[in-house]
């Protein structure tokens, strides 16, 4: 690993970045399309959702081999949609993870065999009836998502080569469908014709290099992305906030304990010998994540020996575990930074996931601040690490915006490659996907704040911590400035060990218990935060569903200039679903009825988007003007080259013959690109009993009329829509002006 380090070191100085002056939109003999840097998540995504939709893309990967560390585990409910329209991907993620009864709990406790201080459980009825999603979310390790990710590529034909693998490889062009492992990507020319990338692998001991060009190269290699240095992109916020330890261990002991005591996803553990949260990814095959800080340079990550990280888990749990098995010792670093820009060189180098957004990842607690020798030896230091918003990745940790971004991102490139629009339309990713990554970090702070209320009602208190901490500071400040490059390494351990100790002397059993008094009301405060719903929320319906693009490749309302995103409070809000222009289409259960099926099947509104082809869907109520204006959508659709379709939505009461009969009978002739679905009267009892409004159609839901439409693009969000009364004027120029304005032509 030295070494590598050592070669990463001497290869920065041969980064290159040379901007281009023209582009040619033209494809050139063996120039691959879609080059994406980085085999995450993320990258995954989006090499699926590209190759669905035609466009030839390869994937390029630093590391040798994919990872088993759990790393993120809670797929929120928008990143479970985009996995519905990928063959299966999230029955298959549903099938696979643990029963929800098993980890819908956040547990406290002062020790996993100890006293429980509390619990909250964060799945309600609701979540399960598919009132506002088709599907619920779900808890699953991020190294299982990326097998049956792999296994979805396979199916697409793609091909992993190992670090050493030179096949697909001819004279620097890299075929399509391929991932090559050990391939670090360590400079890149722009020139007129394509982008020439260099990747770095280790061949016999010997560093050597490929070529390797494509028109567009997509950065999704992580936090420490290389094709943002090499862009020269920045990030704003704040960075090294705190320097971490993620400890991977597996124990059936301990699984099969809390499986049947206290099952849960996230334990809080607070008493006087240690405090920590741990991840329970599953219990029946008893595997767990612990995240520890570390301070340099009182510590380093080569102080956590599987030993100590043992001694460590013992003391959390409260006794011994005979069959322990420390599996992996991660150190990362906390950043909780935004890309200037996810859009460089003429559209033509990209951002995505952590590269272009560097949240706290799932599995790490949030910092405020970057704490080093003595300026970390306060009680505020405890308060700080515990943040657990990022231990579950909160409702939009980075893996799940990331998978957004590539969802936005899919569509708009594939429009690119394929000639149906100009390469401004790559811009629209950066204005839609970037104020939302902005939002979801000062959402995080927020819920920091919130996340507070538990360890000070424990007695932790944040007032007297920053005291502490301010005279710390000033003892910090004359130290450094005067003896503190003699004072003795063991002894600054010893200093900051015996400050923690004072802070969790507050976590003492004889103080923390109903018989004293201090102890008491202490524990009564604890069950109000609880009862009043004040402490860490697993869920964020409105950040998770409600997110909505203000401007990009949309047309928004004609009184809209008032919008704009409501600030953060770290609270949940509820989802209220809207037909807004840059709101995801609200989730309505539908029968579908073709002509030539002789039963009805049942589909999400969503479903009616296709995850195949760069598709436009109009749906319209069943009117005589929206028929007029179905017609002009699709010539227009056509004269632009691009697909689209259209759906009539009819009432509840609906007989489907009737409305089969009635669009086939001429009203859309001579098309055929278009679909009939009557609402299901059944899901609007349930959306009726979990809403104040006194209406109950789809249209009502949407804050529209029947008379009204909306446009909706290939990433489920409505692009366009008449609100109520339909289109006033030539129905040709108006759907004329909504597609330009949509692809930028």
């Amino acid at each position: 690993m030295e070494v590598l380090g050592f070669v990463g070191i001497f290869r920065t100085m041969r980064y290159q970045y040379t901007q281009k002056r023209t582009f040619s939109e033209v494809s050139r003999n063996g120039v691959l399309p879609v080059l994406i840097v980085g085999a995450g998540p993320v990258g995954l995504v989006l090499s699926i959702l590209l190759t669905k939709l035609g466009v030839k893309c390869a994937v390029l990967e630093k590391s040798k081999t994919f990872s088993k560390h759990p790393q993120a585990h809670f797929i929120n409910n928008r990143s479970m949609e985009v996995f519905r329209k990928l063959d299966g991907l999230a029955e298959e993620i549903q099938k696979s993870q643990p029963p929800v009864d098993l980890w819908r709990k956040f547990i406290y406790c002062t020790s996993l065999f100890g006293s429980v201080l509390g619990s909250v459980d964060h799945m309600q009825p609701q979540d399960f009836e598919q009132v506002v999603s088709p599907i619920s979310v779900a808890h699953f390790s991020q190294y299982k998502l990326t097998a049956l990710l792999l296994k979805q590529l396979e199916n697409l034909s793609f091909h992993v080569h190992n670090w050493e693998g030179g096949e697909g490889l001819n004279h620097g062009h890299l075929r399509e469908r391929q991932i090559l492992m050990g391939h670090e990507c360590v400079s890149m020319d722009v020139t007129d014709n394509c982008i020439n990338v260099t990747a770095s692998f280790l061949k016999e001991g010997k560093y050597k290099e490929r070529n390797i060009q494509c028109r567009i190269l997509v950065g999704a290699d992580g936090a420490g992305s290389t094709v943002r240095k090499l862009a020269g992109i920045t990030m704003k916020g704040e960075e090294d906030m705190q320097k971490l330890v993620s400890i991977h261990f597996l124990s059936k002991e301990l699984g099969h304990y809390l499986l049947n005591e206290r099952p849960g996803m996230l334990f809080f553990i607070f008493n006087t010998e240690a405090i920590g949260v741990l991840v329970a990814h599953d219990l029946n095959q008893g595997e767990f994540v612990l995240q520890t800080p570390f301070y340099p340079p009182q510590q380093s990550p080569q102080d956590f020996s599987p030993e100590v990280c043992e001694k460590l888990i013992f003391k959390l749990v409260g006794r011994e575990l005979l069959d322990i098995d420390v599996i992996d010792i991660k150190p990362w670093v906390m950043h909780a930074e935004v890309a200037e820009k996810y859009v460089s060189c003429d559209h033509r180098i990209i951002l995505a996931g952590d590269a272009a957004h560097r949240f706290p990842p799932a599995g790490g607690f949030e910092n405020r601040h970057d704490l080093d020798i003595l300026y970390v030896m306060t009680i505020w230091s405890l308060l700080e690490f515990l943040n657990p918003w990022n231990l579950l990745g909160g409702a939009q940790n980075g893996m799940n915006t990331g998978i957004q971004d590539a969802h936005n991102l899919a569509w708009k490139l594939a429009s690119f490659v394929k000639g149906i629009a100009p390469s401004s339309i790559l811009h629209t990713y950066d204005e839609e996907r970037r104020p939302i990554a902005i939002f979801n970090t000062e959402l995080s702070i927020q819920n920091f704040r919130a996340a507070m209320a538990v360890p000070a009602a424990l007695g932790l208190n944040p007032t007297v911590a920053n005291s502490v901490h301010q005279a710390i500071t000033e003892v910090h400040q004359a130290i450094t400035n005067g003896i503190g490059s003699i004072l003795p390494s063991g002894l600054q351990r010893a200093v900051l060990d015996g400050i923690f100790t004072i802070g969790r002397a507050q976590l003492s059993i004889y103080l923390l218990n109903e018989k004293n008094p201090i102890g008491s009301l202490r524990l009564a405060k604890l069950r109000r935060i609880f009862e009043e719903g004040k402490s860490l929320r697993l869920q964020f319906p409105a950040e998770d569903l409600g997110f909505r693009y203000l401007k990009g490749a949309l047309v928004p309302d004609s009184d809209s200039a008032q919008d704009a995103l409501e600030a953060p409070t770290g609270r949940p809000r509820d989802y209220i679903p809207t037909g807004a222009p840059g709101s995801r289409l609200p989730h309505m259960n539908v029968r579908l009825r073709l002509s030539h099926l002789t039963s009805e099947e049942i589909w999400s509104t969503l479903d009616l988007v296709s995850g195949d082809k760069i598709e436009f869907l109009l749906i319209i109520g069943p009117v005589k003007e929206s028929y007029q204006l179905a017609h002009a959508a699709l010539k227009v659709a056509d004269e632009f080259k691009v697909s689209a379709k259209v759906c009539v939505l009819w009432p509840s009461n609906t007989h489907t013959g009737a409305a089969t009969s009635c669009a086939a009978g001429g009203a859309l002739i001579p098309y055929e690109s278009y679909v009939d679905v009557v609402e299901m009267e059944m899901e609007m009892e349930v959306v009726k009993k979990s809403s104040k409004s006194k209406s109950w159609s789809w249209w009502d839901i949407c804050k529209m009329t029947d008379k009204g439409a909306i446009l909706v693009r290939p990433d489920d969000h409505i692009a366009w829509r008449a609100a109520n009364t339909g289109i006033v004027g030539d129905p040709i120029l108006e759907m004329q002006r909504v597609f330009s304005a949509i692809l930028g032509v």
